[in-house]
Parts: structure tokens; C-alpha cells; sequence
């Protein structure tokens, strides 16, 4: 059966293949992004600097490192998801829950990315402009990755 749905003629199946091949090809940004990302923590703690740290900059590393885990499990979830559930019919439900791992992962990446740039910048500037400049860039993560998509989809959705 076969309805508008966004203004295309597709059926639900056909919409879930379209939907599933878009967030693939945004998964692979993000995915590409948090790997290296948590790569080059993982390292972190091998080098002669990392025990000469405050122990307050050693638990942010903690932290920074579980966050940086928890947005990759979230954000290669989709595909061990869709491995797991193909070929069962269920396509659009694997789409939703694919779908709602990427934003977590989006959301725990945003995390890691504020925490290991605190990190870094409390470590070479040991100034107490440092807290501000992270949060202006928070901030402007925020704006790029969530209120602007936000103001263009409330802005732009038409009426049905």
C-alpha cells in the first residue's frame, strides 16, 4: 500500500529503506568523528605527563573517557542493531530505536567533546578564562547541533 507520506509515493517499507540509508550516511560522520576522537584518549593515560597530572585533571580524563566509550557504543549501536534484526521485517521499528541510539550518541559525544576540551584547556592554560571558553563553545555546539535544526524544522514544516 502506497501513501504520500513528506510529499514522496512510497510504502512504509520503502520509506524505512530511505530513512535507514540517510541515518547510515549520518551515523558515518559521527561514528568517524568519535572514534578518532576516543582513539586518541585511550592514549592519553600511557603518557609520562598523564601521572604527573592534578588529580582533579585525572578524574576529568576519567570521565571524559567514559563518555567518549559511552558515544561510541551509542553511535555503532545502529549497526549492530540493524545486523541483528535483519531480514525480520521490522524495518521501520529498526529505523526508530537506529534513530534514537544516533541521538544519544550525538548527546554523549557532545559530553565528551566539552569534557576533553576542558581538559586540554585547563591543562596548557591554567587560566581562569578557561570555564568561559568552554562554555562558549557548549554553547555554540548547542546552536549548530540542536536549536538551529530545531528553528529550521519548526520554521519550515508545513502544516498537513
Amino acid at each position: 500500500m502506497t501513501g504520500t507520506t513528506e510529499g514522496r509515493d512510497e510504502s512504509r517499507q520503502e520509506r524505512a529503506d530511505r530513512q535507514w540509508q540517510e541515518l547510515i550516511q549520518e551515523i558515518r560522520v559521527a561514528q568517524t568523528g568519535v572514534q578518532i576522537l576516543f582513539g586518541f584518549l585511550l592514549t592519553v593515560v600511557f603518557t609520562p605527563l598523564f601521572h604527573e597530572l592534578p588529580q582533579t585533571d585525572q578524574t576529568i580524563y576519567v570521565v571524559t573517557i567514559v563518555l567518549g566509550s559511552l558515544a561510541t557504543g551509542a553511535l555503532i549501536g545502529p549497526v549492530a542493531f540493524h545486523r541483528i534484526v535483519s531480514g525480520r521485517q521490522i524495518k521501520p521499528e529498526a529505523v526508530a530505536w537506529a534513530s534514537r541510539l544516533t541521538f544519544t550518541g550525538l548527546v554523549l559525544l557532545l559530553a565528551t567533546c566539552t569534557a576533553a576540551l576542558f581538559l586540554v584547556l585547563r591543562v596548557a592554560a591554567h587560566d581562569a578564562l578557561v570555564p568561559w571558553l568552554v562554555t562558549g563553545v557548549l554553547v555554540w555546539y548547542l546552536l549548530c547541533w540542536f536549536a538551529l535544526p530545531l528553528w529550521a524544522r519548526i520554521r519550515y514544516t508545513v502544516e498537513k
